[in-house]
Formats: structure tokens, sequence, C-alpha cells
């Protein structure tokens, strides 16, 4: 599958998308430790990357003659080049308030205008990820030579929010089916075609800007990739096939090393030391385990940091998280990745590529912290599901109160107890072990119970058809976040292929 961003691309943070690509194999990074006369001061950060959604908005028309005594006028309301000039100053002014109502990264270019396929074909030369078309009228010549120049194209059309479009009559039976029952039309379906409602671009675009900030994403492996149980044995391979994922492993020995010269490193124990007193000191924090191992998950956080830096990406995992890391850093990973979740990076246990790109992909649609867990199962309308890793900023901004705790299975290190809002929204994905469907559902917490299970748990109530999700289930670990983005889920994983089953619809 070849990369949809290539011509439009403009990288992601510190290095290009394309060099991020370039290296698509499991194989340990080079990397380098930083001098201690560097890391005695505050270190300049990687910071969390979210790249914009480059967007060309197209105005295609043309103007017809009288014609006496024949049939000269087609079906739609711009017929002078004052109607052309009044159309191109309302969606303007349309787009202009769209873009204020994104809560993503979203760069409009200037409204473009095309008559022909000639000139649609001039204006695909230049760099974007998505064509939006105003087909207000126009030759069907210059819509197939937009949509065949991006795999991510959208179409707009009018029927009262302005003067009616010739294309709000012949989209489908014309451009999408091309005068014939079956579908004809590459880069484009049904889900591509929007009436009147800017609302409707939006949640598409943000659709988008989360799948071109997922494909290609590069994430630091600590030992190795891996993926759960005998089905999961092939996901690092399908990630970087389906999501070209960049996945770069650091070994567990490599770790073991960077750890210890973390401790001795006096400037990052002292800084390390303090961000946990002062986390520790948060309101609604309460510590209910041995001190000393919050102390160490907040050195391990800064290694973690490191391999962030140096990898030049914000996302990591950890391979073997219930049991190698434990006598390397004395603590869990519990408390460090939900660190790095709440800072605005993505960090997920288990190195479970099942379900990782689920998670990139979630956090790049939302713009928020998602939490990988296990789920149990549904049941009278209701299924718990658990792990020791959440985030505490699940909406992104407010902390929730939260019980520091060991980690259930060792009883050992520091694992946050997040106590998730009652009455949130959550979207839950599910995605399977072949890469092939998903399901998603909608549902809202109910309860945060302490059952004898991973420590930050929830009663999340299934809203849709709980028999149907029982009955069709695929995988094992899910990803939630607060929010509904299962219209931006499925319409993504259609540009990918993937099946989508919404529980919820």
């Amino acid at each position: 599958m070849s990369c949809p961003l290539a011509r439009s691309c403009s990288g992601c943070g510190r290095a290009s998308r394309r060099q991020f690509l370039g290296t698509l194999a499991a194989a340990p990074l080079a990397f380098t430790a930083l001098p201690r006369s560097v890391r005695a001061a505050e270190p300049q950060r990687q910071q969390p990357i979210r790249v914009p959604l480059v967007v060309q908005p197209v105005l295609i028309y043309s103007l017809s003659k009288r014609r006496e005594a024949w049939s000269w006028r087609p079906w739609g309301g711009l017929h002078t080049e004052a109607d052309v000039a009044e159309e191109k100053e309302r969606i303007g002014k349309e787009l202009a308030a769209m873009a204020r109502q994104a809560d993503f990264p979203l760069e409009l270019r200037p409204l473009a205008e095309v008559r022909n396929a000639e000139e649609a074909k001039k204006l695909t030369v230049n760099s974007y990820d998505v064509t939006l078309m105003f087909a207000a009228s126009g030759p069907l010549q210059a819509l197939e030579a937009l949509a065949a120049a991006r795999p991510w194209n959208l179409m707009f059309v009018r029927h009262r929010s302005g003067p009616v479009y010739l294309w709000y009559e012949i989209a489908h039976p014309r451009f999408l089916r091309k005068t014939v029952d079956e579908y004809g039309q590459p880069n484009m379906s049904v889900e591509d075609v929007v009436v009147d409602r800017f609302d409707e671009l939006l949640w598409r675009l943000r659709a988008l800007g989360g799948l071109k900030n997922a494909f290609g994403k590069r994430i630091v492996a600590v030992g190795g990739p891996s993926g759960w149980g005998a089905g999961g044995k092939l996901a690092p391979q399908r990630s970087r096939e389906v999501f070209k994922l960049d996945i770069q492993t650091v070994p567990y020995p490599d770790l073991g090393e960077r750890i210890k010269r973390a401790r001795s490193d006096q400037a990052l124990v002292r800084r390390a030391h303090a961000a946990a007193e002062q986390y520790l000191n948060q309101k609604g924090v309460r510590l209910e385990t041995d001190k000393r191992f919050v102390l160490n998950a907040f050195v391990l956080n800064e290694v973690f940091h490191d391999l962030l830096d140096e990898a030049r990406t914000d996302a990591i995992t950890i391979n073997e998280c219930m049991g190698t890391i434990m006598p390397m850093s004395e603590t869990t990973a519990c408390m460090p990745l939900s660190l790095l979740n709440d800072a605005g990076y993505m960090a997920f246990c288990e190195s479970d590529f099942v379900v990782i790109p689920a998670g990139i992909l979630l956090h790049y649609i939302s713009g928020k912290p998602v939490f990988l867990n296990d789920p149990t199962w549904p049941h009278d309308g209701v299924v718990t599901i658990a792990h020791c890793t959440a985030p505490r900023k699940m909406d992104g901004k407010t902390p929730e109160p939260v019980r520091i705790l060991t980690h259930f299975e060792s009883d050992y290190g520091a694992a946050p107890k997040v106590e998730m809002r009652k009455g949130a929204v959550v979207t839950n994905l599910i995605p399977d072990f072949n890469f092939r469907r998903w399901l998603g559902f909608r549902g809202e917490i109910v309860d945060v119970p302490f059952l004898q299970i991973c420590r930050s748990q929830v009663d999340v109530s299934v809203q849709g058809d709980l028999a149907k999700l029982v009955r069709e289930m695929p995988g094992f670990h899910w990803m939630t976040c607060y929010g509904d983005y299962l219209k931006e889920t499925g319409y993504a994983l259609a540009k990918l292929g993937i099946q989508w089953t919404n529980i919820s619809a």
C-alpha cells in the first residue's frame, strides 16, 4: 500500500514524514547517550506531534451562453460572473467559520477556481492532502481529474444553503456511477459527498486529520514489538503494512544501562524527585503505595523522555512490562506511561500492536489521551474495562482524582487508579487480529468500582446491540477515550479498507 500523503506531507516535528517512512524494519535504533554536561540542564524535550491537515477548496463551475430555441442552461444558480463572485465570497466566509470551529490542526488553502479538466490538472500539482470540491457545475472531466490526483476528496453541493448546484442532481448517477448501476469513481464514495452542512464536512476532515497523523507514525518499542495471543503474532508486520508504522526497537539491555546512568545523574534525579513531589501534592492524588516506587517512576519517566527525544517522536510502548522492566527500574512502567499520556504523548503497555494502531488513530482523531484496556464479558447492558496505565486527563485538560496503588498482578511498584468521571460518554474501539474488521460502540461510564483486577477500572454502559457485541467481538485489548468519535473512526477506516461495525448505529 502506498502512502497517501507522499505528495503532500509536511513532516511531523523534528524529522520529515518521508524520513519516518524510510525505516520500517524493527531494527534497534542507534541511540546515543546525552553528555552529562547537557543532562545537567533542563532538557529541551521532544514535544507531542500533531501536524495540520492541508485542504485545497475548489469551486468548479462553467458559465453557459444563451442559445435560442435550445436547452442551453444546466441546473444550478451560477450563471454570471457576478454570481461566481458572490459564491466565492460566501464560500470564503463559510470556510472561515468552519476553521474557527475546528478542534484539530487545519490549514485551508485559498479557494481555487476550475472550469475545465486542464485547469484541474494544473491545480493538482500543488501540495495538499484533501481536495474539497464545491461542485456548482462544470464538466465531469474536471471533477474526475481532481479526484484522480488524491486519495482523499470531498464534494460539497448546495440544496438550500445558497444557489443550488448542478451536481446536487447528478453527483450520484453521473459522477460516482458513470451512468450505470455500479460505482466507478476512484478515490470517492457516497460517504465523501456532503449537502449544505459544514459540520458534516468538519467531522470528515477531523477523521482525515487523524489518519494523516497516524499513518506512518514512528513509535519506540522497548523490548521490541509484539501482539497479544496466537492471533497477534503477525500484528507488528500488519501494523507496518496497513498503517505503515515505523516501529523502532530499544533492547532491554540498553534500557537497563540507561536507567543506571539516569540514577547516577544527580541533576536528573533531583528534577525527577521534585516532579514526583509536585505530583503527589496535587489535589485529588492519594498515595497508597511505597513512595520510593513513585520516585523511581519519575526517574523512569525521564529515561522514556530521552528515548522519545532521540527517536524524534512522541509515541512509545513497553513490552514485557509485567516483569522484565520491574527489577531494572525498581518500580513499574504504569506511572510513567500515565504521565506521558497526560502530557499529550502516546504511551502504551504490553507492546500489543493489534490495538496500538487503534490507539494512535483515536488519539489523533479525538485530540485526547486514550486508555488501552482489558475488556470483560458484556452483560446486562454493561462491560467492565480495566488496566493500570490510564491517563488522568481523559478529557485532555482536567486531571481526574487518582489513587496511587501497587500494580495489581505483581503487588509492586506504582500504578494509578484513575477515578474516571461517571456520566462521561466514551468511544470504545475493538480491533481484530487480522486488521480486516473493527467494532466500536458508544458507552457511558456508570460506575468506578474497586475490584481485584487492574487498578484503573470502570463499568461502561453499552449503547447499542449488546448481543451483537458479544457475538462479533474480535481481538482482545480495546481502546477507549472520552467523547463520541465513532463516525470519524469509521470514515478513516474505510480509507484503509478495514471493515467497520458500529454497534451503536
